[in-house]
């Protein structure tokens, strides 16, 4: 039995709740999961999994083996990059899931430097802008904006990002151009994006010293990935809000035009999550660091 790699596969089990997942993440067959599991539950002499036909878990004794399990795997990486003098050069796979609109538009354009620099690492990018379980998808970290709902998640905030209402030119010949937000609850179409987690729309919010407006109206369309929100904004089937930094190219070309730019909204939290385990993991320790470098461009106070 390779001990090391038995442990490496529990863990993976004991976090996804799958076999079949842990032998994708770890890119194994899935008998060879298997039979490391049955190997080393027969060296210890104790179940540390309990299967049944829907899902997989730990069982009381497989509970305080994953916590030292994944201690013992940490101080082995940590181990070798000090012996292999990595940290400056880590190598592997790192996975990791991001929105639409901020891999296109800033991660994935910034990825050559990123190779330049660590040539020998693999990054695996899952893009859309659905909530994702960390643990049981075998991600190593999420880039996502909004506020933490999940407190057992170690954050690392990298930008406020700030907003704009705007909608087309032929959109704005057609239904005029509102003076207030209030004017948008009525006589206007809106673009909704709305919560692929609840379904439900998010409003429009307005600020303008201590008065707050928050506007939900009639909608032509309702989507809920950022890029098609984007596409909907220029083919002027409505008004919306939207982060600065996707539409500044099209409001220099005259394409959307900025309203009510005397009205603020709440600017948008950006953080990096990634579990308490995987902290001490060198790949991933050069990639939050490497990411606060990229968007920090995009921080609101350099804008």
């Amino acid at each position: 039995m390779d001990h090391l790699l038995a442990l490496r596969v529990f863990v993976r089990i004991a976090e996804s709740g799958s076999f079949t997942k842990a032998a994708d993440s770890l890119n194994l067959p899935k008998p060879t999961v298997t039979r490391q599991i049955q190997d080393l539950e027969t060296h210890l002499g104790v179940k540390l999994l309990q299967r049944t036909t829907r899902k997989v878990s730990v069982t009381p004794e497989g509970a305080s083996y994953y916590e030292k399990a994944v201690r013992v795997l940490a101080d082995v990486e940590e181990m070798d990059a000090s012996a292999a003098k990595t940290r400056a050069k880590p190598k592997g796979r790192l996975r990791v899931d991001i929105g639409s609109s901020l891999a296109n538009l800033i991660l994935i354009p910034a990825l050559p430097g990123f190779r330049q620099r660590y040539p020998d690492m693999q990054v695996d990018l899952g893009v859309s802008d659905r909530p994702t379980d960390l643990i049981s998808e075998g991600v190593d970290c999420v880039i996502r904006g909004g506020a933490l709902a999940d407190s057992s998640l170690v954050a690392r905030r990298i930008a406020e990002l700030e907003y704009v209402t705007c909608a087309s030119p032929s959109y704005l010949k057609q239904y005029g151009r509102p003076t207030h937000p209030r004017d948008l609850a009525q006589g206007h179409v809106h673009i909704n994006y709305f919560s692929s987690l609840t379904g439900r729309p998010f409003p429009l919010h307005f600020r303008r010293g201590d008065e707050a407006v928050e506007v939900a109206g009639r909608a032509a369309i309702s989507v809920n990935e950022s890029t098609a929100h984007l596409t909907a904004l220029l083919s002027g089937l409505g008004v919306s809000q939207t982060f600065k930094f996707m539409v500044r190219p099209y409001v220099e070309r005259g394409e959307l035009v900025p309203l009510l730019s005397d009205w603020t909204r709440p600017r948008h939290p950006l953080n990096i999550l990634y579990p308490p385990t995987r902290q001490l993991n060198a790949r991933l320790r050069v990639f939050v660091d490497w990411s606060a470098e990229v968007f920090k461009e995009f921080d609101w106070p350099t804008d």
